[in-house]
């Protein structure tokens, strides 16, 4: 059993060909391993090591070495005499795991582990002092006003002090309110614009003056004409100025658009407005000749004059044609059915997928591909709409990462024909994400082959 270690640390160097390649001091504890993998503690480029090879094993109860068979070395527990491998093993010293035996280590102890060219030394010692940064003297570090420009700083404190009062200034201020435009005081070229002037009317020949009774004649006004300008408004204008120009503007109003048509007048007739609510005179009420308006009606084949219909219609009987019975004629009948979309069915085999990585689960792999095999197929059946004859082979090679995400994924080899189904199943593959979680990077050639549904 290891005894937990509490004063010393632990140190190892690593030999390699004769030469000390690198020698590390371990203040926190850890495991260490030595192998080709760059995720090692030491990584040591030799074609004959492992990828990975623990040595040095960490747990709750201290360090304990870790050697196999094809490993050479010894160890020298305590103050006693070196013991080599095959003596711990024949012994019963250090107990077996597996392939593997483990010994128990404490402070004092020390050794050497050989496999092939790599040699590992090991040891516990006190750990040197750590180096204590420098620091300036106080006087020399200075404050943080030392460093700030009084002027600009001054400045700076102005101009924000500045903005902060005038918004809180224009916040406070109430807002102007705008006084409602009376119809007097219209400008002018607002009343232009909403009623333009009318064309001049050719001039009638003046009637002959009618003698009265007295023998006098009557004197007619002249009359405004409609285009003529309405006077501006003026400031010291008397109240009956005032609403001689209102007067004149709501006239003006009168006679332009839709209100000179409601209030226009006719002879027996009762003018437009009686002939469109249904000869109310224009004398009544707008509201009381709108209440005989009717509102819109839906007509029928009846109405339209079908055969025994009573609706108004010509003098010849007539019937409502359907859409279904206009048909052409003429060389051959017409087919004017419903657009149909092709139905279009592929399918798709997986082979081998090629893993450079005996640590992920095959298994779990095909098992996520084959779950995302209808997305896969449904790019090929896309493009097989418009060109019935492919089909082929296509080989997408991507790395899986640690987390399970996807990257590098690249198109490795297309025979189907069209470059957007590789592009298709390449943009799939970027979004997967693996339930499994490999130790290191992996990358994974998976093929797809692609063949219309027979």
């Amino acid at each position: 059993m290891a005894k937990p270690l509490s004063s010393k640390v632990l140190r190892v160097g690593v030999v390699h060909g004769g030469r000390i390649i690198e020698e590390r001091l371990f203040r926190k504890p850890a495991s260490i391993t030595v192998g080709q993998g760059a995720k090692n503690t030491f990584f040591v480029p030799d074609p004959n090591l492992p990828d990975k090879m623990l040595v040095l094993e960490y747990t709750r109860t201290g360090y304990a070495l870790v050697f196999t068979e094809d490993m050479e070395g010894r160890v020298r527990l305590g103050s006693g005499a070196d013991v080599d491998f095959a003596a711990l093993r024949a012994q019963g010293t250090a107990s077996q795991r597996g392939d593997s035996w483990v010994l128990g280590l404490s402070e004092q102890d020390r050794g050497k582990v050989t496999l092939g060219n790599l040699t590992l030394l090991f040891q516990f010692v006190v750990p040197p002092p750590e180096p204590t940064a420098a620091t300036l003297p106080a006087s020399a570090r200075g404050s943080f006003w030392t460093g700030v420009d009084r002027v600009f700083a001054g400045l700076l404190s102005t101009c924000m002090l500045f903005a902060l009062t005038l918004a809180f200034t224009t916040a406070l201020s109430p807002m102007p309110t705008e006084e409602e435009l009376k119809l007097e005081e219209l400008p002018d070229r607002y009343a232009k614009v909403m009623m333009p002037a009318k064309p001049p009317e050719p001039e009638k020949p003046a009637d002959k003056p009618a003698a009265s009774d007295t023998g006098k004649t009557e004197e007619k006004k002249p009359e405004k004409k409609a285009d003529e300008p309405i006077p501006a408004a003026k400031a010291d204008a008397t109240p009956a100025e005032a609403a001689a120009r209102k007067a004149a503007i709501q006239e003006r109003v009168a006679q332009s658009g839709i209100l000179k048509i409601l209030g226009s007048t006719g002879g027996a007739g009762g003018g437009a407005f009686a002939d469109v609510l249904g000869g109310s005179s224009a004398s009544n009420d707008i509201s009381a000749a709108l209440a005989g308006a009717g509102g819109v009606g839906v007509a029928t084949s009846d109405m339209l004059g079908g055969p025994g219909g009573t609706g108004p219609r010509g003098g010849a009987t007539g019937e409502v044609a359907t859409i279904g019975a206009i048909a052409t004629k003429g060389v051959g009948a017409v087919n004017v059915g419903e657009k149909q979309e092709v139905a279009v069915k592929a399918e798709t085999k997986l082979e081998a997928a090629e893993v450079e990585s005996s640590t992920v689960d095959r298994e779990g792999l095909a098992r996520y591909v084959k779950s995302r095999l209808k997305a896969i197929t449904s790019c090929y059946e896309k493009e097989l709409k418009r060109n019935p004859s492919l089909k082929g082979r296509v080989v997408v090679r991507f790395t899986i990462k640690p987390d399970g995400r996807t990257s590098d994924v690249d198109v490795e080899e297309n025979t189907v024909g069209s470059d957007a189904v590789g592009a298709c199943i390449k943009t799939l593959i970027k979004t997967w994400t693996f339930p499994f979680k490999p130790e290191e990077e992996t990358t994974v050639a998976y093929p797809f082959v692609f063949a219309p549904a027979s």
